[in-house]
C-alpha cells in the first residue's frame, strides 16, 4: 500500500493537480491496457485505479516482485522469466498466466480490474478471454495508447525509478529536486535494465512483432479504444475517459 501512495503522490505533483475526485462507475471497468513501452500505461494506469476504484495488476511489477524472493523460493521457470525480463524480451505465457491466476482475486475487485502489461501475445489474449470466461466476468473495454517511436525512446531511455518506492522520474521532463534522490522519500534512483538502449532496441522489437497483432484481434472484438499519449497526464487521462464514457454514457 505505501508503494502505491508515493506513485500517487509522484503522479500528482506532475500535470494532475486539477484531478476530479475519485468515483466509482455505476458498473466495474475491466480494462486491459496495451501501447508500446514508454508510452506512459503505468501512469494512466495508477491514475484511473485512484479515480476510478479499480484494482491495478501489473505483470511487470508482480515479476519484479518476484525478482525480490529468495533464490531458493524460486523455481526454474521463474527463474528464466526474469532473465528474459532483463533482456527486454516477452517472458513465457505460461508464466505469466501463473503470475496472473494467484492474483485472480483481484479481477472480481468491487471497482473492477485493469490489466497492465498483460496480455501481450494473442496467445495471452485468448488465455485471459479463456479465464475470463471461467470467472464470469465480460471485458469492458482495451485501452490503446499511442506515441511516435522517437518520443517512445526518449522516455524510455530518460526514466528513472526509485529503489525504495517506486516513485518514477525523468531526467528532463520529470527530474527529482536532488539529482539521483527520489523526492519523496529520499532512496536511490536508478535506471531499469529494461530501460537501457540495448534493452529499448529489443523491446521494441520484440513489441512490433508480438504484441501489435493484439491491436487487431481486439479491434475485431469490438472492445478497442485508440488513446493519443501525447501530452500532460491530465490531458492524456481525460482523453481515455471520455472515450470509456462515450461507449458506456449511462456509467456514473
Amino acid at each position: 500500500m505505501r508503494k502505491k501512495q508515493h506513485r500517487a503522490t509522484a503522479t500528482k505533483d506532475h500535470g494532475a493537480s486539477n484531478a476530479t475526485p475519485p468515483r466509482r462507475p455505476e458498473k466495474p471497468f475491466h480494462l486491459v491496457l496495451l501501447g508500446a513501452p514508454g508510452v506512459g500505461k503505468g501512469t494512466q494506469a495508477q491514475l484511473i485505479c485512484e479515480r476510478l476504484g479499480t484494482c491495478h495488476l501489473s505483470t511487470g511489477d508482480l515479476l519484479r516482485a518476484a525478482e525480490g524472493r529468495l533464490h531458493d523460493g524460486r523455481n526454474p521457470a521463474l527463474e528464466a522469466a526474469l532473465d528474459s525480463m532483463h533482456r527486454g524480451e516477452l517472458v513465457p505465457d505460461a508464466t505469466v498466466l501463473d503470475l496472473v491466476r494467484e492474483r485472480v482475486r483481484s479481477l472480481h475487485c468491487a471497482g473492477g480490474f485493469l490489466l497492465d502489461g498483460f496480455p501481450r501475445t494473442v496467445a495471452q489474449a485468448e488465455a485471459l478471454a479463456n479465464l475470463l470466461h471461467k470467472e464470469k466476468i465480460r471485458l469492458t473495454a482495451v485501452l490503446d495508447y499511442e506515441l511516435p517511436l522517437a518520443k517512445v525512446i526518449a522516455r524510455l531511455g530518460g526514466r528513472r525509478i526509485c529503489q525504495a518506492c517506486n516513485a518514477v522520474f525523468h531526467v528532463s521532463a520529470r527530474p527529482s529536486r536532488v539529482a539521483g534522490l527520489c523526492d519523496h522519500c529520499g532512496g536511490s534512483l536508478h535506471q531499469r535494465d529494461d530501460d537501457r538502449p540495448e534493452a529499448i532496441r529489443t523491446r521494441m522489437k520484440v513489441y512490433e512483432q508480438s504484441t501489435r497483432p493484439l491491436i487487431n484481434y481486439y479491434a475485431q472484438r469490438g472492445v478497442l479504444i485508440t488513446v493519443s499519449a501525447a501530452g500532460g497526464l491530465e490531458e492524456i487521462y481525460q482523453r481515455g475517459l471520455v472515450a470509456l464514457n462515450g461507449l458506456f454514457p449511462k456509467r456514473s
